[in-house]
């Protein structure tokens, strides 16, 4: 998944949210729904979000210098942290307490047909956005549930992006039923509580974000297909007669540094090491395009061959 393709999963989503923010704020301002107000402030934070991984993305693409040899490629991860705060804090608790407001003070809905029409329209937005990033997300991992992809994916730009249009899309259906039920029953505890039931799946989507993104930042492993990929390729090469350790972490989305600790046939000469590290460093590149790091140490074998013990 190139960093393109990120972006273009970013701008789409940004794109209908900002519009979509200031449609639902006109609604809710003008019916008086605590459920369609929190999806305001819903597709609000979504909007910032958008903007603060644009920001990641720019900082992550500086060039390594100095004080950082490895690049900035982690500081993606930061943002995508600051990211999931901002839709615990300013989506899902605003949501809840304004939900929760409402349910002290019922006030009924003016014009809900206005909220039907603005949620319709969401929907259509926020689902052409979610299959721009469920298109790339299963470009990368075409097998496999939704979860799992999420989980496996090292680019917040797009599974961010993605969990985010999940929950709009699931915060506008419950919205439709509360002002749904709200309207139609005559009591707008209805509308309060689809409030609060909005702010709950914005809490578990922050809370899965950043468990995701801590991940990341406390130097995540490269997914098991790489690493035994890396183990069998070095499996195959007549020169390594073990392969002790495989250690991988992500500096970034599409950035791996392996540390291989290998034993090497005893008859090799100093020249003859140097060109197999070389060689394998190579291989192991162009087999895997998002390592760009790999790090060798010849090791001595553990335990003698059965035949020199014999």
């Amino acid at each position: 998944m190139s960093a393109k393709g990120s972006r273009t999963v970013i701008y789409a989503a940004l794109a209908g949210n900002l519009a979509i923010a200031v449609t639902k704020f006109v609604a809710a301002f003008w019916t008086g729904s605590s459920a369609m107000l929190s999806e305001a402030i819903h597709s609000l934070v979504d909007t910032s979000n958008q903007v603060l991984l644009l920001i990641g993305y720019r900082r992550a693409a500086r060039p390594p210098d100095r004080g950082h040899p490895f690049g900035h490629g982690m500081e993606l991860y930061f943002w995508a942290f600051v990211v999931a705060l901002m839709v615990f804090a300013l989506g899902g608790a605003l949501s809840i307490y304004e939900g929760w407001l409402r349910l002290s003070h019922p006030e009924a809905i003016a014009d809900p047909w206005i909220n039907f029409a603005v949620l319709a329209v969401a929907f259509v937005s926020e689902a052409a956005s979610l299959r721009v990033a469920w298109r790339e997300l299963r470009a990368k991992y075409p097998e496999g549930s939704a979860l799992s992809a999420v989980k496996g994916s090292k680019d917040p730009g797009v599974f961010a992006v993605f969990c985010e249009d999940a929950a709009a899309l699931t915060g506008l259906a419950i919205a439709f039923v509360g002002v749904a039920l709200a309207h139609f029953l005559e009591n707008p505890v209805y509308d309060g509580i689809a409030s609060i039931c909005i702010g709950l799946v914005l809490v578990a989507t922050s809370m899965l974000l950043a468990r995701e993104t801590l991940s990341l930042m406390t130097g995540e492993s490269a997914s098991a297909e790489v690493v035994a990929d890396v183990r069998a390729t070095l499996a195959a090469d007549p020169r390594v007669v073990t392969v002790e350790e495989v250690l991988s972490m992500h500096l970034g989305p599409e950035e791996i540094m392996v540390a291989i600790s290998i034993d090497l046939r005893d008859d090799m000469t100093s020249p003859e090491i140097e060109d197999a590290a070389r060689e394998i460093a190579d291989t192991l590149k162009a087999r895997q395009p998002s390592i760009s790091r790999v790090f060798l140490r010849p090791v001595r074998r553990k335990d003698p061959p059965a035949a020199a013990a014999l």
